[in-house]
């Protein structure tokens, strides 16, 4: 699902400064923010939890884009980062309340979203690999973003985008197969 129309606009002026174009941006972005984190984190008030964080980043970092990628791309970057980033916070919360009880079992395919449990094991295993990996194979796998896209954004060669996307697919799938 595309960003509306004029968000490029709203994210160049938001850049320079302009209040009123950060707040007009961030109400336009969150429908699609709150979309992506949803596909990394199953339950909805996690999903939640994570575009908020997201858009708080977009708020406090969007001085810092530079438009060497799209703004799309850019923003989907960031979901990516903080959705996985809520994901590791919940988690640490979720064994801290738990008072040392091991985390549960992985989920029973009979009791439990096909897609919910495979993306729990997922967000396991991107968070057991190094992070230029895991990044890479969000923006790719996860968000659909092009090689070229990534290859900007990242402003790294297309060559080590996908040999990087490659390794952490390696990496991913032998975690998720020793789980």
């Amino acid at each position: 699902m595309p960003l509306p129309d004029g968000t490029d606009e709203l994210a160049r002026s938001a850049a320079r400064g302009d209040r009123k174009a950060l707040d007009a941006l961030l109400v336009a972005v969150r429908p699609e923010v709150l979309r992506q984190c949803a596909r990394l984190l199953p339950h909805r008030q996690d999903a939640e939890e994570a575009c908020q964080d997201a858009l708080l980043a977009l708020a406090r970092g969007i001085t810092r884009f530079e438009e060497r990628s799209s703004f799309h791309t850019w923003l989907y970057r960031l979901t990516a980062n903080r959705a996985r980033s809520t994901y590791r916070v919940l988690r640490r919360r979720w064994q801290l309340e738990a008072g040392g009880v091991p985390l549960p079992d992985p989920p029973d395919p009979r009791r439990t979203s096909v897609v919910a449990g495979t993306r729990l094991d997922l967000l396991d295993a991107l968070d057991a690999v190094p992070a230029d990996l895991a990044e890479v194979v969000t923006l790719r796998d996860v968000l659909g973003l092009s090689y070229r896209e990534i290859a900007g954004l990242l402003d790294l060669p297309e060559g080590t985008v996908k040999s990087r996307i490659h390794e952490a697919r390696r990496q991913v799938r032998r975690r998720m197969s020793d789980g």
